[in-house]
């Protein structure tokens, strides 16, 4: 009867599309892996570079005048990435506003000098070139 029970409970999680661990697949742990490195140059202060290493669909919605001004308004107000971490990855083909493609959306839990919890999300495409890279970003 154990073993039953165990067969179906795995069942119901495979057929609900149940993600055990944030990150689990393959494509998002590399999508999360780009993340944090490309958040890295936001950390550093490096704007400018952070655009010119985002998705090509990002960087032509955003001018770089106008990605350094946003984070110069927002982002550096807040002061050193003390912790962050990942709370939720979502995959999707689909986003809002944005071409079809494969997406994930990443949501961390950030501490930041100047404010102690803040939720930045995430968004990173796949590229036809086969690199994860960044196409969007929002902190709340």
């Amino acid at each position: 009867m154990r073993t039953l029970s165990i067969a179906l409970m795995t069942m119901v999680l495979l057929f609900a599309g149940f993600t055990a661990v944030p990150g689990e697949t393959g494509a998002e742990k590399r999508a999360v892996s780009a993340a944090m490195e490309w958040l890295s140059l936001i950390d550093g202060g490096r704007y400018a570079e952070s655009r010119s290493e985002a998705s090509v669909w990002f960087r032509g919605a955003v001018s770089e005048p106008g990605w350094v001004a946003s984070l110069d308004g927002v982002r550096m107000p807040l002061g050193r990435a003390l912790k962050r971490e990942l709370a939720v990855t979502r995959q999707s083909v689909t986003l809002p506003g944005a071409p079809d493609g494969r997406y994930v959306v990443m949501t961390m839990q950030t501490a930041f000098e100047h404010k102690q919890s803040a939720t930045e999300t995430v968004t990173f495409m796949l590229e036809q070139d086969g690199v994860w890279r960044a196409a969007g970003y929002f902190i709340k």
